[in-house]
């Protein structure tokens, strides 16, 4: 069957291999809809942490049961899917108190294990989350939102919170959806205007902000003279994340769920003086899936703006570096032939 593998940063090919057998305990799944993100694009560019190549790329699925397995979970054949790709090791403290997001020995489908970037894989059938409404799109967009989603909780955002989210990226949008549907006052910055852009037109937001030294001012102009509560840095932008320490109010909150390979570093007594809680966002939980899940079937949250750019499987080698270069794109779609393979 046909696979995607990203051999060196820059260079996909596309090979033959062989259908898996699912071990116990794993679902065989048709994968439909493959979503691009930011751990794709940083791993086609030769920059992402935690990575080794070759790799089958590819976390953000919506995917169809073939085969439950042994250990069903309550589903079945033709289930349709998203799939939690965290893999984890369900001994660790972490997993022990309930954080199997950030396990010890956590393998992320398409980063340290292979993914999705091919018509069938296997899956722990426990990493599947079943929805009879939303579409394949929809399921391959959960993850991406979930994202944004634990960010959110993370940041215990309530209703009186004022939050500035910088990045207006994939995962800036997905924290922005998430503090919108907890009715926290929202301003958002970014560098640049076509995603601020989208952002007012798109998902509603009031508040934009460009990038720059007057910054502080206009959020204080937004939230009646004081500064946000909750800063949330989605731009893995290293002098971004460095700045956020003095942007909260005092007692305020930041929560980095973007990411680079280095150091942030921080003024001690400004952090100390004002008592700022610094938070760390990986990954998202299983109830997260399920709860986003739900919000999309609901109508709470909306996916219609989100993709804009699709490929097929097949033409990932060529188009892939044509989306990685485009700052007009928001969201890729990989479509995935829907026939079985031969073998």
């Amino acid at each position: 069957m046909l696979s995607i593998l990203l051999d060196k940063p820059g260079q996909f090919t596309a090979v033959d291999q062989p259908a898996p057998r699912p071990a116990p305990g794993e679902a065989l799944v048709r994968v439909h809809r493959v979503g691009v993100c930011g751990t794709d694009l940083h791993a086609f560019a030769g920059k992402q942490p935690f990575f080794s190549y070759p790799r089958i790329l590819g976390h953000e699925l919506g995917v169809e049961i073939i085969d439950p397995g042994t250990e069903p979970h309550g589903l079945q054949a033709g289930d349709r899917c998203s799939v939690e790709p965290y893999i984890n090791c369900g001994r660790c403290i972490a997993c022990r108190r309930g954080k199997p997001n950030c396990c010890a020995e956590i393998k992320v489908l398409g980063v340290h294990t292979d993914g999705g970037m091919r018509p069938v894989f296997a899956v722990p059938a426990r990493k599947l989350h079943r929805s009879a409404k939303l579409t394949y799109d929809q399921l391959a967009l959960v993850e991406t939102l979930g994202i944004g989603a634990h960010a959110v909780e993370r940041a215990d955002i309530k209703p009186d919170d004022t939050v500035l989210v910088i990045g207006a990226g994939p995962i800036g949008l997905s924290v922005i959806q998430f503090v919108q549907v907890r009715g926290a006052a929202l301003a958002v910055l970014d560098v640049s205007e076509h995603r601020l852009e989208f952002c007012r037109k798109q998902l509603g937001v009031v508040h934009t902000l460009t990038a720059g030294p007057e910054a502080t001012v206009q959020l204080r102009a937004i939230f009646g003279g004081d500064l946000p509560t909750v800063v949330i840095d989605a731009t893995g932008n290293p002098k971004s994340m460095a700045g956020t320490f003095d942007l909260p109010a005092p007692g305020g909150r930041i929560v980095f769920v973007g990411l680079f390979q280095g150091d942030v570093t921080f003024n001690d007594p400004n952090f100390h003086r004002r008592e700022l809680t610094l938070l760390a966002s990986r990954n998202a939980l299983p109830g997260t899936f399920r709860d986003i899940i739900a919000l999309i079937e609901a109508g709470r949250i909306d996916t219609t703006p989100w993709i804009t750019h699709r490929f097929s499987l097949a033409e990932t080698p060529q188009r892939f570096p044509e989306v990685a270069g485009n700052p007009a794109v928001i969201k890729t779609i990989i479509d995935v032939p829907a026939a079985l393979p031969s073998d």
